[in-house]
C-alpha cells in the first residue's frame, strides 16, 4: 500500500482529506458503478489527471477507502477502556466511542453505509473479505477480559454471546437504515439501546447474591 500510494500520502494533509472526503461522498451517494471521478475532482478541487496520478483508477481509489475506513474503525477500538469487565458496560462504552467517531467522520461511516449495500462484481470480493474482517475483529477484540462469571450458570455462554451479537448487529443496521446520514444520528439512540441492554441482562445475568 505505501508503495502503491506514496504520492498521495505526500500531499498536504489538508488536500489529502479533502480528496478523500470527496470521494467518500460521492462512493456513498451514488455507489462504485455509478460514482463519477469527475464529480470527485470538483468537490476536491484538483485535476482528473491529480486524481489518477494519485490512484491508478476507480477501483484502486475504492479499495484505499476501504482500507481507510477500517482504520477509522481501529480508532474506535484504541479509545475503549479495556479494563471494564461488565460485558453491557463494555458493549456501551463501544457504542459511545463509535458515535464520536460517527460525528468527527461522518463521511466514512455514510461511504461504510453504502459498502454493506454495494453489489458491483468488480469491488464485491474485496467488500466481503473486509466487511468479515470488521466483524470478526470487532468481536473479538470487543469480548476480551469480560467478566463471565456473572452470567447465569444454567445458559450456554457462547450461544449467549451469539445473541448479543445478533442483537447488536441487528440493531446497528436498523439504525443506520433509518438515516439518510450518520450526522443525522443523536445520542437518544442510546436510550433505546439501554432497554435492549437491559432486557439481555434480566434474561442472562445471576440475580444479585447469587
Amino acid at each position: 500500500m505505501i508503495i502503491i500510494y506514496s504520492k498521495f500520502f505526500s500531499l498536504e494533509p489538508e488536500k489529502r482529506e479533502r480528496i478523500i472526503n470527496a470521494a467518500l461522498k460521492e462512493f456513498a451517494r451514488n455507489g462504485y458503478e455509478k460514482a463519477s471521478t469527475n464529480e470527485i475532482v470538483k468537490e476536491a478541487e484538483i485535476s482528473k489527471g491529480s486524481l489518477f496520478n494519485y490512484f491508478n483508477n476507480k477501483k484502486e481509489l475504492y479499495l484505499f477507502l476501504l482500507d481507510y475506513v477500517v482504520e477509522v474503525i481501529d480508532q474506535i477500538y484504541a479509545e475503549v477502556d479495556w479494563n471494564e469487565t461488565d460485558i453491557f458496560k463494555r458493549m456501551k462504552a463501544i457504542g459511545l466511542v463509535k458515535f464520536k467517531i460517527y460525528k468527527k467522520f461522518p463521511e466514512a461511516f455514510n461511504f461504510l453505509k453504502a459498502v454493506a449495500h454495494e453489489d458491483a462484481t468488480e469491488v464485491k470480493s474485496e467488500i466481503k473479505e473486509i466487511g468479515e474482517q470488521i466483524i470478526a475483529s470487532g468481536f473479538e477484540r470487543g469480548y476480551q477480559n469480560i467478566d463471565f462469571t456473572k452470567f447465569r450458570d444454567d445458559i450456554d455462554i457462547q450461544k449467549t454471546i451469539n445473541i448479543i451479537n445478533w442483537t447488536i448487529l441487528g440493531f446497528a443496521e436498523q439504525q443506520r437504515d433509518e438515516v439518510d446520514s450518520f450526522e443525522d444520528v443523536g445520542l437518544e439512540v442510546f436510550d433505546e439501546w439501554d432497554d435492549y441492554f437491559d432486557i439481555m441482562k434480566r434474561c442472562f445475568y445471576k440475580e444479585e447474591g447469587e
